[in-house]
Formats: structure tokens, sequence, C-alpha cells
């Protein structure tokens, strides 16, 4: 269904993005922030979905900015080069490929923001500090910016039995923002991605259930 396409950002590097379009008038469109394993199989199936549910969506591949088509597995190895390559990446960079992937799909309408595990956290910096409604899946890096103010909405999704974000981490959200929706499910990290031992299929269905209700509110025309 999607297409690689090169994405212009405001460095002088592209980087590659994967891009799908729905088959009507688009509702939106939404920026995915990858997991730490780059744009690969999965990654590029969930923007498919998107855009199977009416929306315009794109995958920025931000770690082109450090080595080209990166595509990790699940195993250990993949887990420690992908820690490397976010490490040396950066948040303030990855927001700024958020904000270049946001203009380039921006004749969809409205626009806004998933991501899943450390795009999570850059999906709650694209509320905090870009104004994009954003959906946080287990972002296990949000703490630290938790003070900010919200310039749009944000909602969370969290594994009740994720070992990296304890019952205590997902009340600092509920406290720090209490206007926002903090879900929680019978779940490991990693619940939505339906290519390993944390896939639960149920809660996957009803985050994304939630996550659509959240686009259509958020990013209809008004």
């Amino acid at each position: 269904m999607g297409q690689q396409i090169n994405l212009p950002t405001t460095r002088t590097q592209c980087i590659g993005a994967y891009l799908a379009r729905p088959a009507g008038k688009p509702k939106g469109g939404i920026v995915v922030i990858q997991e730490i394993f780059g744009v690969n199989a999965h990654m590029r199936s969930v923007v498919d979905r998107f855009a199977e549910h009416g929306y315009t969506a794109i995958a920025p591949a931000f770690f082109d900015h450090l080595e080209s088509g990166v595509e990790l597995g699940y195993d250990r190895a993949g887990y420690a080069k992908g820690k490397q390559l976010i490490t040396e990446l950066g948040l303030d960079r990855a927001l700024e490929d958020v904000a270049s992937a946001a203009e380039a799909i921006s004749s969809a309408g409205r626009i806004g923001t998933v991501g899943y595990c450390w795009g999570g956290t850059v999906a709650l910096l694209s509320a905090l500090r870009l104004g994009l409604p954003s959906v946080s899946y287990y972002g296990a890096r949000n703490l630290p910016f938790l003070h900010e103010v919200p310039k749009a909405p944000v909602m969370f999704h969290f594994g009740e039995k994720d070992p990296n974000i304890p019952p205590e981490m997902v009340a600092k959200h509920r406290e720090a923002m209490p206007q926002m929706d903090v879900f929680t499910y019978p779940a490991d990290h990693g619940f939505n991605r339906d290519v390993g031992a944390q896939y639960h299929p149920a809660s996957a269905q009803l985050a994304m259930q939630r996550t659509l209700a959240f686009f259509e509110q958020h990013l209809a025309d008004a």
C-alpha cells in the first residue's frame, strides 16, 4: 500500500520515510514514530493500518541521519544497536524530523502523531512543543518532560506488566496531566507489536479503538 519517499528535513540532509495514503479523501494526517528498531516491516504495517482507517500516514526514518535503511530485529543485538542509535540521534533532532514529516503531509488536513516506546516519548514532545495532537504508547522516557505545558492533547497507553514503567510512573502522568487520558492494559511493554512475545491482541485492539477515536475527535475538520 505504501511507498518509500525522500523527506527533506530542517538540516541539509534528506532522510527516507514510508508513506501510505487512504483510498478516499483523508481524514487528516498522522506521523507514525518508530520504536528503537527503525522503520522496519512492523512499523510499515502500522502506517498501512492508519491509511486503511482513512489517514495519510508517514513514518520518518530518523536513523538515516546516522545510517541508511536501519531495520533491526528484536534480539539482544537489535536492542543494543537501537539504544545506541537513539542516544546518538537525540530527541531534539527527532522532533525536527516530526515537524518536517507533518509539513510533508499537510495537504491531508490536520496532523497528529502516534509513537511507540522511544517514539512514545517523541509523540509526547510533539504535543508539548509542536502542538500536534498525539498518542503515546509506553513511553518510558516521558518523566523529564511531564512538567511542560501541552500545546495539544495527548493520550497515553501503558502495559500494567511493563517492567520499565511501574505503576508509580504511570501515576505521575495522571498527576501531571489530569486533563489527559491515561489508559493501562493487562499487558507487557510493546503490547501493540504483533511480531513478538509481548504482543497482547485484546489490549492492542482496545488501544487502537481509543487511538482512532482520539484522532477522529482532534483531527476532524472544524
